[in-house]
């Protein structure tokens, strides 16, 4: 698979340097012309110099080719713009990263449904790991071909959760609404905004990616 990167931060260069190693292509943007250089002696992979919320350069880094884009900067706003600019030009998924959780409505708002927020999702993870929770527990049950997936509901999603229509062996085992868990029973109805978490099989994660991340 091949992935392109908006921004060689400290993120992006860790994520990057995992996708390389499992043999994956990965290409950086980075404005910084010495980041690159300095990069690009250690890293064997592709490297743009320049703005990647440009259209043109995200163009030239070949989105036709190209399954995912992580917008990863440390701006908010470049990473949103690169994210619009990127999905208008044909990129397969794209990942802006948020500091603010005051844009995460706005990126739902614009159909940008993987956004992620480093900050809570380390602080989640932080936070169960006081309490003495193991994640490691929760992995470990999703085995053979059982795979969750997970979304953000829109305004069409706005129904009861058995009217959702899902495919065969898949069921909405729980939902954060407001940042508050909850296990909802099958006539409770989704809010725009649920973060949903759904266990099924792997056959179906490709139609449950073109409803709900197209």
């Amino acid at each position: 698979m091949r992935a392109v990167f908006v921004g060689a931060g400290s993120l992006a260069v860790m994520t990057a340097r995992l996708l390389l190693k499992r043999g994956h292509e990965v290409v950086m943007i980075d404005w910084n012309k010495d980041r690159i250089d300095a990069l690009a002696e250690e890293m064997d992979c592709g490297f743009l110099h320049g703005d990647g919320s440009k259209p043109a350069l995200l163009r030239e880094a070949d989105p036709s080719t190209t399954d995912f884009l992580f917008c990863l900067t440390g701006n908010d706003q470049t990473n949103i713009l690169a994210s619009l600019a990127g999905r208008s030009l044909g990129y397969g998924r794209v990942v802006p990263r948020i500091d603010d959780p005051e844009f995460e409505h706005l990126c739902i708002e614009l159909g940008l449904e993987d956004a992620i927020i480093p900050a809570r999702t380390t602080g989640r993870y932080l936070a169960d790991m006081f309490e003495g929770r193991d994640h490691m527990e929760i992995i470990a049950l999703v085995k053979d071909e059982a795979r969750v997936f997970s979304f953000v509901a829109r305004e069409e999603d706005e129904k009861p959760i058995d009217a959702l229509d899902l495919p065969r062996d898949s069921r909405v085992m729980f939902l954060y609404r407001n940042e508050k868990f909850m296990l909802p029973e099958p006539d409770n109805k989704l809010r725009r905004g649920d973060e949903v978490m759904i266990i099924t099989h792997s056959r179906n994660i490709e139609k449950l990616h073109e409803r709900w991340r197209a």
